[in-house]
């Protein structure tokens, strides 16, 4: 399997030619030259796997250039209920009839980040054993990017994480699980902007290719190719948890799947089983563009709903057909600051395919004008192909998650954290009779007692390893909104 770029250089390279890379040089996002197709007999015989087994499976179709049995033994490393607390590794539960809850958050951190920076972790230190090379890890986070690539990188050989975060932009919880980490390769950097502006200095340095060449700069966000690729293998195992394996007997209202749409996009192969829906809770689009993998491979998938909040650039998208960026002034600070981002960089993989892998063409709606804090409009033909795509989209506000939050309580005693609760709040409004919702639930009420006590009246429980986090030193500095500075503190902490 080899990879392009999105904004049209062609040139192929293999998985471990860009696993440590985050852009593509001409400043696009890698993707895989096409998208490996399974039918009926191949999820059936995935349907009995571990977690671990599926992962192998799917991971093995996509990277061809590291020996199946080191591939297996760094899934089968990773992927353990030591580590994720139960064999399922990512549990479904039951709210209603047709509404499920996906548990992606049972990792170190209690986020959904972790399901891919844990096996990103060993990834990274596999391959530079291979070569006998060291890394630096620039990186941006919302919330749980952070906390989760600090976790799965700290003690590991040859590793470095430099870590960029909006200054008083996450939870108490959040910040406390990154800044209290006195690992001697990892350091935080609070940036005085919001999460956009962490995100555009990540990208102004990528783009620096003597510096990033010269400093053997990486990247562990979901601008990153095999994290993304990471969490493709979860949709598979929520849909063989809630489906029977049955031959769908025909439901009214399905988008088709099993065929390219004329314009040249993803194929997917023919199948006649049971169809689901994900709801996903989105801000930087990596944890849904994994679900358009999913089904771009073919996986039944009815409908992919992205949620946002407040920051609803991506609503508008999937309305209007119109990407309008907001500036840092007009990026809101909300109860789910994970998803408090305007600028949702994974975006572009999706555009790609939409466009029927047009390189030039997401080159032009993604360039300077871009970069610089405009936007687009798709043309009304370009606009009507997002329905074969299977998307939908809402939002939620904060009172519409502490409702949910409430809800959810009363009337099944399950907690939810305000991500989830978006999350669930607009795959209610999108659900379909008779294809199960299964909602995606990206991080534990833990991380956000304020919000809980608010809606709830009481505390949300948390591990007891995690109890009192806040109170433990922090380390950490604090810097403008300035790449070149944060290049000089790379720069001066990089190993000689």
């Amino acid at each position: 399997m080899n990879y392009i770029s999105t904004r049209g250089d062609r040139t192929q390279r293999l998985f471990c030619e860009i696993l440590l890379e985050g852009l593509a040089p001409d400043g696009g996002l890698y993707l895989p030259t096409h998208y490996p197709q399974v039918d009926d007999a191949t999820l059936t015989r995935w349907r009995g796997l571990s977690y671990a087994g599926l992962a192998f499976e799917i991971l093995s179709l996509y990277i061809t250039d590291i020996p199946p049995a080191d591939l297996k033994a760094l899934v089968d490393k990773t992927y353990t209920r030591a580590t994720y607390g139960s064999d399922a590794i990512v549990p479904v539960r039951r709210l209603e009839d047709g509404l499920y809850l996906q548990a992606l958050s049972n990792g170190p951190t209690l986020a959904f980040k972790d399901m891919a920076m844990q096996l990103l972790g060993n990834l990274f230190e596999y391959q530079l054993a291979r070569r006998g090379e060291e890394l630096n890890i620039l990186g941006a986070t919302s919330g749980d990017t952070g906390s989760a690539a600090e976790y799965a990188m700290r003690g590991k050989q040859g590793v470095r994480v430099f870590m960029l975060s909006p200054l008083g932009r996450m939870s108490p919880f959040q910040q406390a699980q990154m800044f209290s980490l006195q690992d001697a390769n990892i350091h935080n950097i609070a940036v005085e902007g919001v999460f956009d502006d962490c995100q555009d200095i990540v990208k102004a340095v990528s783009n620096d290719l003597d510096f990033k060449r010269r400093h053997k700069i990486g990247t562990v966000n979901s601008i990153n190719w095999a994290r993304l690729l990471a969490q493709v293998v979860y949709y598979f195992a929520g849909y063989f948890q809630v489906t029977s394996g049955a031959p769908e007997t025909g439901v009214a209202g399905l988008s088709p799947v099993g065929s390219a749409p004329p314009w040249g996009g993803p194929a997917a192969a023919p199948s006649n089983a049971e169809r689901v829906s994900f709801a996903v809770p989105s801000g930087n689009f990596g944890n849904v563009c994994a679900g358009h993998v999913a089904r771009s491979m073919g996986l039944p998938i009815d409908k992919l709903v992205v949620a946002t909040n407040e920051n609803d650039v991506l609503d508008e998208f999937f309305r209007t057909g119109r990407y309008r960026v907001r500036a840092s002034a007009e990026t809101f600070e909300t109860s789910s600051p994970s998803m408090d981002i305007s600028k949702a960089s994974n975006f572009e993989r999706f555009v790609f395919d939409l466009l029927g892998r047009d390189g030039a063409r997401v080159a032009q709606l993604f360039g300077p004008a871009l970069a610089q804090g405009g936007g687009f409009q798709l043309t009304p033909e370009e606009f009507s192909r997002i329905k074969a795509f299977g998307f939908v989209s809402g939002k939620s506000s904060h009172a519409d998650r502490l409702a949910t939050i409430r809800r959810t309580w009363n009337d099944h005693q399950d907690m939810i954290d305000t991500h989830t609760a978006d999350g669930l709040k607009v795959g209610r409004e999108q659900q379909q009779p008779g294809v199960p919702m299964i909602v995606l639930e990206t991080a534990l009420p833990a991380k956000f007692a304020a919000t809980i006590e608010e809606a709830l009246g009481r505390a949300p429980l948390r591990p007891a390893a995690l109890e009192g986090i806040e109170a433990l030193p922090k380390r950490f500095v604090v810097m403008p909104v300035d790449a070149q500075q944060v290049k000089a503190y790379v720069e001066q902490h990089c190993a000689p």
